[in-house]
């Protein structure tokens, strides 16, 4: 005959403060409701277990009072028996009203509670017999709510079903899968249960019309709050929901074809780990082992999965990603999580399964101490390390249970005071400190000797801060802590993000190999995103970079392979997002960032012919047009990338920054214009004795050039007058020729190829702007700018400077232009149109933003037409005013005494100002330069480069500059 429940009670807690106790014990049998049980509860080892609960558990002592009958009859009853009934009882429910069986679920949680405590703590029960219990209760559970929401939805119509049968579950097209502890019967005392819900869009239970998803997440919310929500009668479970797929993105119920597609194509390991203790657990049961047989493969590759080890030893160092983290101690170790716990023995096993279960089906039992056996049976691991995992396995979640029954809280951490630590250890059964100290020592230490011993042949990986975990779904506490300390100032947004990154919500991130170098390189990753002054706007640039990257191997490849790629490019993410996108398009430009070469050829990089014959000598390796385009993109991306970053790290001032810009755009125009000519030629013949010029103007032609400027060009050709037509297959007229030949070369520039865009091309400049032909002729250039050329034209053309074509006709053209410039006019006129023309601008185009730096009042536009003023209305008298670069105007008018030399001085220091801001925010950002979208690294950068300490600085001086350039204006044009 079993024994019943006070029979067999064998072991009782040590007392911490016997004389509270017993105190407590006799307050209890002096109740009316306990004096009847009186001799009961004295007995022998009932009064001893009993007394230990009323020492050192709160929670189950306030279960004891509430019931002594209850107490008394369970002690009665073997705990099975008692166990039986009360899942029977459970499973035969018909409520109708969901307040009923709220307090039901409550009150069998509370007698399961009381009833597996006392088994557990009286030495009935060993930890399997426990867990087990704990498991099937959790089931009996979550199975009347389903059912009892099926029969409700079937009764409102929402659902075709029969509300009267048996089992409502059975072919009602949604099941409840159980994973974690949950679904390998391995629940803790108060554990939550980690549930997915899953439903068939085709089920016949789904009425016509009806939209299963929003039906089956509505359930699902129902069934979490049936189960966690706290009444007067306290809660049955904590639901925790987040192990379904990409739980920050999905609904909390998902159809089992999309759960289907996500395994097969972002599904990481940690997941696959994960399902190995999948299985139904209420519903369908039928829909569930389907949808799990479907999955295997997913979870059980083919081969002994050798290749996902790399993945595996990732996921390790991640749980400790700095050698000797949280050592061995007993005051305050988590027993699950710290080093030697109970995470370890689980992971030791699901990891061997993971990489042999696809060949051995008897390696995918979801139980751990089962498992550990079968790797034993089958000479994976040896017998020893089998009998230390598996007394520790049984020590420490008998630990876990005594921690969770004192208050019924889930938590596996030790106490941290001696006290308090002395205290639990008699609740372990221990009569001092010591012996529970030296024992879980022990254990713990094992543990750690057999799991390292498993990954020993594990890359190292530095992380100098601490815990960086983000496999799962939950934030790991010292993971949010490392990224505290590391300078992110939203931690949880940050391990957030991470966590998208393995979920897949990014498609360069999606392959198995991308994921598996991610896992590996996230820790030094972060730890360069910190070292950028702002780690929060350097991670969300790389989040927004891999947004438009189609594939990132390359790149992850790269940035694990070398540290000094990875500290320059969190910085650049951090300073400099802009470049940050180069980066993640052509991810080898950083191979020229660490070329010690590169570093000594900024100076030519500065010279036009030197630049002009770097670019010449690349492209002409090309073999056609569409391959020449092509490479002149990728030196473009690679050059403009060198000088961005030279400009960033302080090697390049500004000014230079600005030269090498022009430069690199100078001697690709010229380059292209060559291979356009010849493939032109090819087709169309030559001109014959015909040459072309290609004039720059605007920031090209000033030399002020930016990492985002476009080309202000125009085109002159010109031939003799007793010419003809081309000599080619297709012959052309010398108009349509030239023109067609413009066209040509502006698509050279522009079109986008497989290697990327160039440049913008601005042709409005040219004479008669947008209504004049693409090209122009000399001849007429010669006639149109004295006699129909505007003002604001001529001063266009103080900036003209020839960059390509013959440099015979380039001579021409500039001496055109000198010509054009040093007539004599009436400066009041001048000044008159060029008041006019600032006027008309700020109402097109508006001069109120202030970060606006060329357009806003006071701002660089103003000290151009300033210096464009100086230039027409006084050149005739002063022709060594002439000049493409507005600084070297304004200084050379106030050395002529043409303005003051406080004026020049305001305009100067301000201009120097404007284009070095503008070099940086170019640099920086994509678009318009919003400080309130801008991050606090790029600011800092940005202010700390033109010499300010801090932003604040930076824009008081850039608000007196503008007021003071204002002024200047008026006083030098008039207001």
């Amino acid at each position: 005959m079993t024994a019943t429940l006070a029979e067999g009670l064998v072991e009782a807690p040590r007392l911490a403060a016997p004389a509270e106790a017993r105190r407590r014990l006799a307050a209890l049998l002096e109740t009316a409701a306990a004096a009847e049980l009186k001799p009961e509860l004295e007995r022998g080892r009932t009064r001893d277990v009993l007394l230990g609960l009323a020492d050192h558990s709160p929670y189950l002592w306030a279960l004891v009072r509430e019931d002594p009958e209850r107490l008394v009859r369970l002690l009665r009853r073997p705990p099975g028996e008692s166990l039986d009934a009360l899942v029977r009882a459970l499973c035969v429910r018909r409520d109708e009203h969901e307040a009923d069986l709220m307090r039901a679920l409550r009150r069998a949680k509370r007698e399961s509670a009381l009833l597996i405590a006392l088994a557990d703590v009286g030495g009935l029960w060993d930890v399997v017999a426990a867990t087990e219990a704990l498991t099937r209760f959790a089931d009996a559970a979550v199975s009347a709510a389903i059912d009892f929401l099926l029969r409700k939805h079937a009764r409102a119509g929402l659902l075709a079903l029969d509300p009267d049968a048996p089992d409502p579950g059975n072919g009602s097209g949604v099941v409840v899968l159980a994973l974690g502890k949950h679904g390998a019967r391995e629940l803790n005392y108060s554990s939550d249960v980690d549930l997915i819900v899953l439903y068939d869009p085709a089920a016949a239970s789904i009425p016509p019309g009806t939209e299963p998803g929003p039906l089956f997440a509505r359930l699902t919310r129902a069934l979490a709050r049936l189960m966690q929500e706290r009444t007067s009668d306290g809660y049955v479970l904590r639901v925790d929901l987040r192990l379904r797929p990409d739980p920050a993105s999905t609904p909390v119920a998902l159809s089992t074809s999309s759960a289907y597609q996500y395994y097969e194509t972002v599904g990481q390991n940690w997941e696959r780990a994960a399902l190995i203790k999948a299985r139904p657990a209420a519903g369908d049961l039928k829909l569930g082992e389907r949808f799990l047989a479907e999955l295997a493969p997913f979870v059980w590759r083919k081969y002994f999965d050798y290749a996902s080890i790399a993945d595996i030893h990732a996921m390790k160092r991640q749980i400790h990603a700095v050698r000797g983290h949280e050592q061995v101690v007993v005051p305050g170790h988590d027993i699950k999580l710290g080093r030697g716990g109970i995470r370890e023995i689980e992971f030791f096993v699901q990891t061997q399964q993971l990489i042999f279960g696809g060949r051995r089906a008897q390696m995918r039992g979801p139980r751990t101490l089962d498992m550990l056996e079968r790797l034993c049976a089958d000479k994976w691991v040896s017998a020893e390390a089998v009998d230390d995992l598996a007394q520790a396995y049984a020590f420490l979640r008998r630990v876990e249970h005594r921690l969770q029954m004192v208050a019924d809280e889930q938590t596996q951490r030790l106490p941290f005071e001696r006290p308090a630590l002395t205290r639990f250890a008699k609740f372990c059964g221990y009569a001092r400190l010591d012996g529970f100290a030296a024992d879980l020592t022990h254990h713990l230490t094992r543990v750690e000797h057999h799991y390292a011993r498993l990954f020993e042949d594990a890359p190292t990986l530095s992380a100098a801060k601490g815990n960086l975990v983000f496999t799962g779904v939950a934030d790991d506490p010292a993971t949010l802590t490392t990224l505290s300390a590391l300078g992110f100032q939203r931690p949880e947004a940050a391990a957030e993000t991470v966590r998208g990154w393995h979920f897949g919500r990014r498609a360069a991130v999606r392959s198995p190999r991308a994921r598996e170098v991610l896992t590996e390189l996230t820790p030094a990753l972060l730890e360069a995103f910190a070292g950028s002054g702002d780690a929060d706007a350097a991670l969300q640039a790389f989040d927004e970079a891999l947004a438009r990257m189609p594939a990132s191997v390359e790149l992850l490849s790269i940035l694990r392979s070398n540290a000094a790629l990875r500290e320059l490019f969190g910085d650049v993410l951090g300073s400099a997002p802009r470049l940050a996108q180069v980066i993640a398009r052509r991810p080898h430009v950083l191979d020229a960032a660490i070329d010690p070469a590169r570093a000594d050829d900024l100076d030519a990089s500065l010279d036009d012919e030197t630049m002009g014959a770097r670019v010449e000598a690349f492209v002409s390796q090309a073999q056609s047009l569409e391959d020449a385009l092509n490479r002149a993109r990728d030196f473009a991306a690679e050059e403009m990338f060198h000088i961005g970053l030279s400009l960033l790290s302080g090697r390049l001032d500004p000014d230079r920054a600005g030269r090498a810009y022009s430069a690199l755009a100078q001697g690709l125009i010229a380059a292209l214009l060559t291979r356009v000519i010849e493939a032109f030629a090819a087709e169309h013949g030559r001109i014959r004795g015909g040459r072309v010029a290609v004039v720059a103007l605007g920031k090209l032609g000033s030399r002020e050039m930016t990492a985002a400027s476009d080309l202000d060009l125009i085109l002159i050709y010109d031939f003799p007058v007793d010419a003809s037509d081309s000599d080619g297959r297709k012959r052309l007229g010398p108009g349509p020729y030239y023109a067609r030949l413009t066209q040509r070369l502006i698509s050279a520039l522009t079109a986008p190829t497989k290697a990327g865009r160039l440049y913008e091309v601005d042709m409005r400049l040219r004479p008669s702007g947008r209504q004049g032909p693409l090209a122009t002729q000399l001849a007429s250039f010669k006639i149109y700018q004295p006699d129909e050329a505007e003002t604001w034209e001529h001063m266009a053309l103080t900036r003209a400077r020839f960059v390509a074509g013959d440099k015979s006709l380039g001579a021409d053209v500039a001496r055109t232009v000198r010509e054009t410039l040093t007539r004599k006019r009436d400066a009041a006129k001048i000044a008159q149109e060029t008041r006019a023309m600032r006027a008309l601008i700020a109402k097109e185009k508006g001069d109120s933003d202030v970060w606006d730096l060329k357009l806003a009042a006071g701002g660089l536009i103003d000290i151009e037409f300033v210096a464009q003023y100086l230039e027409l209305a006084f050149a005739h008298k002063h022709p060594g005013i002439l000049d493409v670069s507005t600084r070297k105007v304004v200084e050379e008018a106030g050395r002529a005494g043409l303005i003051t030399p406080e004026q020049a001085e305001v305009l100067i220091d301000a201009h120097r100002l404007y284009t070095d801001a503008t070099q940086f925010m170019r640099l920086s950002t994509s678009g318009p330069f919003d400080p309130a979208k801008a991050g606090a690294g790029v600011k800092r950068r940005i202010a700390a480069a033109i010499g300010f300490p801090d932003f604040e600085a930076f824009a008081a001086a850039l608000d007196e500059a503008r007021k003071r350039v204002r002024a200047t204006f008026e006083a030098i044009l008039g207001a």
